[in-house]
């Protein structure tokens, strides 16, 4: 079994937006400083969202995603990457495909990528109004991203919120455009028309309907604070990776607020080892999941 690989998202302005310690998207040295705490307490992977803004209504091409901020990208990177050595993903699959690709230019090592439909609803606290996400994504546009990764030297990382995902993973992958090991996360308890139950049947589904016929390693991201350690300590034992932060859950398991990041990654490392499995370093990462 691989070293454990743990991812950290630390943006919970969508999420959770009554989270009063996640800072706001353009105070970049606090939100780099969380990330920067969080690989140092054991994390390898940052999903980094950088600076965006969620349209608040369904555009004329039928889509409700996120804006990006180039070069608001492009200094939380430098950020981060001038303290510590992560493996690099760039975050927010909801975005369209032409900003996408253009942040690829920022040669990130990794680039989030929804091989199903985008269908969220984010409202954990009802004196918040909800926020939502609708997209589609074709199966020309999820070649598309598989040529401009290839192009560009950028690991994806499929974000797969339902089985039909798996379909489209060996649909790319079979035209060359998903190298081995392909990467994906799976995406439990994220509420809206693409949600997926977050329990341990539902989990171990997933898992045993994974295409089996090429080698892929496997993330999980938990949405669901009631379940959420007990799934990614299954998803430890079963051999897939995990990922934690604010984005997806910034409870800790007796229901309290973590004060930072860190301390969600150095829960998930003392459950690993407890457990046997120790934890992988950013460089052991890129080696298992095939980034140069």
């Amino acid at each position: 079994m691989d070293k454990l690989i743990i991812t950290v998202t630390v943006d919970s302005t969508v999420s959770y937006p009554g989270n009063y310690l996640c800072p706001p998207q353009r105070e970049l040295d606090k939100v780099a400083a969380e990330y920067i705490r969080a690989v140092n307490a054991g994390a390898s992977i940052t999903h980094i969202h950088g600076v965006r803004s969620l349209e608040r209504e369904i555009q004329a091409d039928g889509r409700q995603v996120s804006k990006l901020d180039f070069e608001g990208w492009r200094e939380l990177q430098e950020r981060i990457k001038a303290s510590c050595n992560p493996v690099m993903q760039f975050g927010v699959a909801s975005a369209r495909i032409e900003e996408k690709v253009n942040l690829m230019n920022l040669k990130p090592d990794m680039m989030s990528i929804a091989f199903n439909a985008h269908d969220e609803f984010f409202q954990p606290d009802p004196n918040y109004p909800p926020n939502e996400m609708y997209a589609s994504h074709p199966r020309d546009e999820l070649a598309a991203y598989g040529r401009a990764a290839i192009e560009h030297g950028v690991k994806i990382e499929v974000e797969s919120f339902q089985t039909g995902a798996f379909w489209n993973i060996k649909f790319i992958a079979d035209q060359g455009l998903l190298p081995e090991p392909v990467w994906t996360t799976l995406l439990v308890g994220w509420k809206g028309g693409c949600w997926t139950p977050p329990t341990p049947k539902a989990l171990i589904n997933m898992v045993d309907h994974l295409p089996a016929d090429f080698k892929i390693n496997w993330n999980l991201s938990v949405m669901d604070a009631p379940t959420h350690w007990q799934l990614l300590t299954l998803a430890i034992m079963l051999g897939g990776h995990v990922r934690v932060g604010w984005e997806d859950n910034p409870y800790l398991p007796d229901g309290s607020l973590a004060k930072t990041n860190a301390v969600l990654v150095e829960k998930i490392v003392r459950i690993a080892r407890e457990l046997g499995r120790e934890i992988a370093t950013p460089d052991e990462a890129r080696q298992i999941i095939g980034i140069a």
